[in-house]
């Protein structure tokens, strides 16, 4: 299956005049990376020999960035590229050529989702930021959050050790104080001075804090800010001999030789900076919707956390190099 040749802009295009202040945010947007790199990543979507021509992956990757930052669903999405110039020339379509139909875009999201392209091109995009020097690397705030499963729980399961729902079989039952919570958590790690996102994973609900904390370092910053659900004291050492101040904070244990003022004080410290990723977490879900997953498994709603990360960072990014 070849890709569609999309050309230049139509002459319908040209005629329909660009009106001073037209979403010129999607036009800051679109300028804030090279998109030949991403276009490489997704060269083998949709690139076998036979079958109809498809849409250039490319187009369809701007089309998901689109319904992120617009909070579509697909059917809705499909609606706005047919209706909003501004959204044909973000991704690419002339006036003269019909746009991707909704069952294209989740194929396409099916897609990336199979061939595990959400992490290669979040870490293509931060590549791009680290090379305009965004990325100052001071400190990496480190956190976690749940997300109810897109599946109603299996009746009573929470008091089962276990036992899942055979629908979403990656979900999983936690407990945070007396309620029970059914689904996922997401894991990120945040830039501290610029706020962009560098490392984000997604395990089921029982996984522990501690345990992903690893995996949302990257090893060049020069400190790591998290709340007590990370304290390993073991790992902070090892933070330390690779020239990683810790900024964990301390759970005030009885038994401690500290004084408990001591580590009370050293909390006080830390917080304000460590509770900067929350506001993080508080735009994934009140303006992007994820207080509750979207698809069924987690290689899909993977995607989705990274697809957002990817989106969020974009737009901070145009923050960044405003003058």
């Amino acid at each position: 299956m070849s890709h569609r040749r999309m050309g230049q802009m139509s002459l319908a295009d040209g005629l329909v005049k660009r009106r001073a202040g037209q979403n010129e945010a999607l036009t800051r947007l679109h300028a804030v990376i090279s998109w030949k790199p991403i276009e490489r990543l997704l060269d083998s979507v949709y690139a076998a020999e036979r079958g109809r021509p498809s849409y250039p992956p490319l187009l369809m990757f701007r089309c998901l960035l689109l319904q992120l930052w617009y909070r579509l669903s697909d059917p809705e999405l499909e609606e706005a590229l047919a209706d909003r110039l501004s959204f044909r020339r973000f991704v690419g379509v002339p006036l003269d050529q019909e746009v991707p139909d909704y069952s294209t875009i989740s194929r396409f999201r099916a897609q990336l989702a199979s061939r595990e392209l959400g992490q290669r091109l979040f870490e293509e995009v931060n590549r791009q930021l680290e090379a305009r020097g965004l990325l100052l690397k001071k400190g990496t705030l480190i956190d976690a959050s749940l997300i109810a499963a897109a599946v109603n729980p299996p009746r009573d399961a929470h008091s089962i050790p276990g036992e899942g729902s055979p629908t979403d079989p990656d979900a999983q039952w936690t407990k945070r104080g007396p309620l029970a919570h059914f689904g996922y958590k997401a894991h990120v790690g945040m830039d501290q001075d610029s706020e962009l996102i560098r490392r984000a994973t997604l395990t089921g609900a029982k996984v522990a804090d501690s345990l992903v904390a690893e995996q949302l370092i990257s090893g060049d910053e020069r400190a790591v800010y998290g709340d007590k659900g990370y304290e390993n004291r073991a790992r902070s050492a090892a933070w330390e001999r690779r020239g990683i101040a810790d900024r964990i904070m301390r759970k005030l244990m009885p038994q401690s030789r500290d004084p408990h003022r001591i580590t009370a004080a050293r909390n006080r410290r830390i917080a304000p900076i460590r509770s900067a990723v929350e506001r993080k977490f508080a735009l994934l879900k009140r303006h992007y919707g994820f207080t509750r997953a979207r698809y069924i498994g987690r290689p899909r709603n993977q995607l989705h956390l990274l697809l957002m990360c990817i989106a969020m960072n974009l737009k901070r990014t145009v923050v960044l190099l405003a003058p």
